[in-house]
């Protein structure tokens, strides 16, 4: 794992975004029967998700985040610096979401990038952000940055698939960084093991197993390979195996490398896998359960979103003073983040929804 501290960048806003649209595991059609129905929905804790409509994308649930939260903090859209997209359904394979979402917003020309991470990828979007202020020249007044985390995951699961169907939501964010001497600083983990890249992935669509064929149209059984490849695989076995390795050893290391015990810390976010998998992991890192806020029952795993998303929803009344935060994702890739940082006081956080 890699430690890294930064300093003066401060936390100035966050909003949350969801499709107006829901549905339950019972509208699924996946399960008929009520008690297994209830069993099911006990252990992953989700009982409906926010899904996107076939033309919403994740930027439109962005935008809409982003818009909110720069007029609430009376930001002049020229006076973003850095905007990143961190996001594994991007509109499209080329140009990067962001550099369509710099135009869609109205920002002025500034650093504009995605980055494609799903569950670990919102503190990496953050500490990339941060670090790209602290090298900008800007004169009269102090760097800013626009993170923009989100996924339409529900566009790629398969019909039918249990494994992933109950589990996963839409959900975008918006988070407003911007330099300030006077803030507390940074501390960072950060780590991969690519060996575990099979056990969440999107197959085909890419260049190593392309939907377009090179020459002649795919024969029948070639298209419905690439058809079901072109859908999100989850080994939940094997998420869970890495989960209980990875992340305990990494609850230890931000600790550590922010010199903390869970005394000081108000909240600890884990990134939203599963409820039993989240509470088995607070027990085992030794976490108490009401500084661990859990944010999926009306909203599923929302991937790259799921932790601004459970701020805005579960900590929306609290950051009227500031609050010491540790952040955690963990996930596709195998890939892993750690941020600890002082968050406020700010305006409250919001979930706006969609249409």
């Amino acid at each position: 794992m890699t430690e890294a501290r930064i300093s003066g960048v401060a936390v100035r806003g966050i909003r949350a975004c969801v499709p107006a649209l829901t549905r339950d595991l019972a509208e699924e059609g996946l399960i008929p029967d009520a008690a297994e129905r209830e069993r099911l929905i006990k252990s992953i804790g989700v009982r409906s998700r926010h899904i996107a409509r076939p033309d919403m994308m994740t930027s439109d649930l962005c935008q809409k985040a982003a818009d909110g939260l720069l007029d609430e903090l009376g930001w002049a859209r020229d006076s973003i610096d850095v905007l990143i997209m961190v996001t594994q359904s991007a509109d499209y394979v080329i140009p990067a979401t962001a550099c369509a979402l710099q135009d869609r917003l109205g920002l002025g020309s500034c650093l504009a990038f995605d980055i494609n991470l799903g569950c670990s990828g919102y503190a990496y979007g953050l500490w990339t952000a941060a670090s790209l202020m602290k090298t900008l020249s800007v004169a009269g007044r102090p760097a800013r940055a626009l993170v923009l985390a989100g996924d339409v995951s529900t566009s790629k699961l398969l019909e039918g698939d249990r494994a992933t169907v109950p589990l996963f939501g839409d959900a975008g964010s918006a988070t407003a960084l911007e330099l300030d001497p006077n803030t507390d600083n940074w501390f960072g983990v950060f780590g991969t093991d690519g060996s575990g890249a099979p056990h969440i992935m999107v197959e085909a669509g890419a260049l190593k197993h392309p939907l377009l064929p090179p020459k002649e149209p795919h024969p029948p059984e070639k298209a419905d390979d690439l058809y079901r490849k072109a859908r999100l695989h989850l080994n939940g076995t094997e998420v869970f195996n890495f989960t209980l390795k990875a992340v305990p050893p990494l609850v230890n290391a931000i600790f550590d490398a922010a010199n903390v015990t869970v005394d000081d810390i108000d909240y600890v976010l884990l990134h939203q896998a599963n409820v039993f998998m989240l509470n088995h992991l607070r027990k085992k890192a030794g976490l108490p359960e009401d500084k661990v806020p859990i944010a999926m029952e009306t909203y599923g795993n929302t991937s790259s979103a799921s932790i601004p998303l459970t701020i805005a929803d579960k900590l929306s009344d609290v950051f009227d003073q500031p609050r010491e935060l540790v952040l955690m994702g963990f996930g596709v890739g195998w890939s892993w983040s750690a941020l600890k940082l002082t968050i406020g006081p700010m305006p409250a956080p919001k979930v706006v929804e969609l249409a």
